[in-house]
């Protein structure tokens, strides 16, 4: 098949949908399927576009089988709903060229955030007459509006007929968790039209390892240490002021350190708000190169999630998966009715505890470095519980298969043709 990913993140941005988009690009290249991907310029999480690609409006690279052609971006480092709606015009426009460079898809695959993207990309099907498999990583705007990330109103209205229009335009959308079906299901999206394929990890590259010797605990002075890790994104949603506060809770015990590893501007108010309550066992440290991802992993002896109390109950961190897989127990400071929390729990990996509690998250990590036995368990339970449920090859036969369905019944394009009068565009006639 020739696949088409549309994609606003993908390698070498380290974290959130770029890692998983890449492992499933290269994955069905190497199963000898045609792969090509639309992305942007690299800017995330950083919001400014990596030096390599700065001054470029194009750029088609070539990497482990897959045609990667990226496009320019307007992006600054002052996140708002201004810049957000400029980053995200921006790529729409300059995408689109990209997108109609190329041979015709006999599916596209679409990944949700951002949602402005879902009209290049049903412009692209229906031109092709391809079918569009959206790909919905996080559900806009109810998430956005949930946390206040977007309080406009014309915004929100904008953003939630953007949102009908990609359910109704997509051939089949696949969830990466149950709760993101029962939410679409209750807005009316036919139930036949969802199928759940969850998040992998790729369980040979992330995988248990020996804390000795770990290069990462010896770069950091972390030898002999017990090692409570965050690492990932650090935004309104996750609030890593909770574990600056449970790590306070915890200084008396000098063997336990807190690490939390992210983007360095954001580290800087993390490392002001250390210094004002006085906190001397909470390491902060920039992102590591992805091929140290498993040493990094591995120098934990405790995994961290972290959410707010007002995040929507479906959202379901990546990161859990990449934390089960590599044999380390996880402690869930997360919404206990949550999406997040049942994953935890059903995955026998880890404990749960309410959001934004410092003390119950310092109770938790103070028993696991209490009870080693019982911190072994749970990453022993989460380690098989990966292999067994997000295995990466599992996930790329699901997609594979789906997409091999969707081109053998490609039935549900005229939902492209009812929503695209609705912008202005007429179809020209083409020679397929």
């Amino acid at each position: 098949m020739r696949i088409l990913i549309y994609s606003y993140n993908y390698h070498p941005e380290p974290i959130g949908i770029a890692p998983l988009m890449t492992e499933l690009a290269e994955g069905l290249a190497a199963r000898g399927h045609e792969v090509r991907v639309i992305t942007g310029m690299p800017n995330y999480p950083e919001r400014q576009i990596y030096k390599e690609y700065r001054g470029k409006w194009y750029l088609t690279e070539k990497k482990n089988g897959v045609t990667i052609q990226r496009s320019y971006v307007w992006v600054r480092p002052q996140p708002g709903l201004v810049t957000r709606v400029m980053l995200d015009g921006s790529f729409v426009l300059t995408s689109m060229i990209q997108a109609f460079r190329g041979w015709r898809p006999d599916v596209i695959l679409l990944t949700v955030p951002p949602l402005p993207v879902s009209v290049p990309a049903a412009l692209l099907a229906w031109f092709h007459s391809c079918p569009v498999v959206l790909n919905l990583q996080d559900i806009l705007p109810e998430a956005a509006v949930h946390v206040g990330l977007l309080t406009n109103k014309v915004a929100i209205r904008v953003f939630e007929a953007l949102e009908k229009f990609a359910y109704r335009t997509a051939h089949t959308i696949s969830v990466i968790t149950d709760g993101f079906t029962e939410n679409l299901v209750g807005k009316g999206v036919p139930a036949e039209k969802i199928t759940c394929i969850p998040n992998w990890v790729d369980v040979n590259f992330i995988q248990p390892l020996p804390k000795e010797n770990n290069p990462f605990r010896i770069a950091h002075q972390l030898e002999g240490k017990f090692v409570a890790l965050y690492s990932g994104n650090i935004a309104l949603t996750q609030g890593l002021e909770t574990v600056i506060d449970a790590a306070n809770r915890l200084k008396h015990i000098p063997e336990i350190v807190f690490v939390i590893v992210g983007e360095e501007k954001a580290l800087k108010q993390l490392q002001k708000y250390c210094e004002s309550k006085e906190t001397t066992n909470v390491k902060l440290l920039p992102f590591q190169p992805r091929k140290k991802l498993p040493e990094m992993l591995a120098a934990a002896d405790v995994g961290l999630i972290v959410q707010k109390r007002n995040v929507i109950s479906f959202n379901m961190p990546s990161k859990t998966q990449v934390i089960l897989a590599s044999g380390r127990p996880i402690v869930a400071s997360v919404p206990l009715t949550g999406t997040a929390a049942r994953s935890v729990e059903q995955s026998g990996g880890g404990v749960v505890v309410a959001p934004q509690q410092p003390q119950l998250l310092a109770d938790a990590v103070l028993e696991l470095y209490q009870n080693p036995q019982k911190a072994e368990q749970l990453g022993q339970q989460g380690r098989q519980y990966a292999m067994e449920n997000y295995e990466f090859e599992q996930a790329l036969s699901r997609y594979e298969a789906l997409f091999a369905q969707v081109v053998a019944h490609p039935a549900g394009n005229s939902n492209v043709l009812k929503a695209l009068p609705a912008f202005g565009v007429k179809k020209p006639v083409v020679d397929a």
